[in-house]
């Protein structure tokens, strides 16, 4: 692999044959560190839109048909508020592209009047191209999320670093998407919203995502701590390295063990975090096989229960 000139925070260059490869051996390089919380653990349960996908009408700017149980973000708010949650993290997917502000504004009105918050959002941009229209597309879209996140109150916004192709360079792709995500956290800061990078794609481990982030080194940018993604021998390892990062944290109930499926210890990762001093919120991804209306409800009494 061809060698690559980085620079980060417009001072300090790092030339590398690789930007994962060189930052895991001169991790002091970057300033970004675990964020330094005062206080007590405080573990907010929060349940995320993505776990009804199959159920929204709209997804990715396309209409379906639901013949059963079909779902809104209305009925969604809905769900979270009648079994308890803190939280409800509206993703971006089930929203129509030209999405309206007075469309957001009633969500927020209704989220308030169920006594839930809304966690967050989550898009699913792709920084690892170069210069160009396809590339300014997806900022714009971010950006425009970032709005949307503002109007809505969401404090936070799950983002990708980008998508491995084989005609570039992992390198190449790093510098990209490192850049965009630079110029994003500082649209973001300025309306008081965090991006949080998931542990996805080529950074599914938690040193490459550790160096990722302070590659980035924003002080409104951290991880989004997604339990299922780690494909390692001990994803517990990586969750738990990673948590003194999070921004968010979503878990899932199902997570891969030396490559083995295997159900998630979600008491253990509840104590990790507490470990990690993690004060916010801990969102149910649900991506398992039963229906989630029925598997759901008592997922959320247990982990009520674990994070109380």
């Amino acid at each position: 692999m061809a060698s690559v000139t980085v620079v980060v925070n417009n001072t300090v260059k790092i030339t590398r044959r690789s930007f994962l490869a060189t930052t895991a051996m001169t991790g002091a390089t970057f300033a970004a560190e675990p964020f330094n919380r005062q206080g007590n653990p405080n573990l907010r349960l929060s349940l995320a839109a993505y776990s009804f996908r199959s159920f929204f009408r709209f997804q990715k700017n396309n209409m379906r048909e639901v013949k059963s149980k079909p779902m809104d973000m209305f009925k969604f708010i809905d769900f979270c508020a009648d079994h308890g949650c803190d939280g409800a993290e509206l993703t971006s997917y089930f929203f129509r592209h030209n999405v309206t502000r007075d469309y957001l504004i009633a969500l927020r009105r209704h989220a308030f009047l169920r006594g839930v918050e809304i966690s967050g959002t989550a898009v699913g941009n792709n920084f690892s191209l170069p210069k160009g229209d396809a590339r300014d597309a997806q900022i714009a879209y971010v950006k425009k999320w970032i709005d949307h996140a503002a109007v809505l109150g969401a404090p936070h916004i799950r983002v990708f670093a980008g998508r491995e192709t084989k005609d570039v360079e992992r390198a190449e792709a790093d510098k990209w998407a490192i850049a965009g995500l630079r110029e994003c956290c500082d649209y973001a800061g300025k309306h008081g919203i965090f991006l949080g990078i998931e542990n996805h794609d080529s950074i599914g481990n938690a040193k490459n995502l550790i160096n990722f982030l302070k590659a980035v080194d924003h002080p409104w940018f951290g991880v989004n701590l997604d339990s299922g993604n780690f494909r390692t021998a001990n994803p517990y390892e990586d969750f738990a390295a990673s948590a003194p990062y999070a921004v968010n944290v979503q878990l899932k109930v199902e997570l891969k063990v030396a490559g083995k499926k295997e159900e998630a210890d979600l008491k253990r990762m509840a104590d990790i975090l507490r470990k990690a001093n993690y004060q916010g919120y801990v969102v149910l991804e649900y991506e398992a096989a039963e229906d989630p209306y029925v598997a759901i409800p008592p997922l959320l009494k247990k982990l009520h229960g674990i994070l109380a």
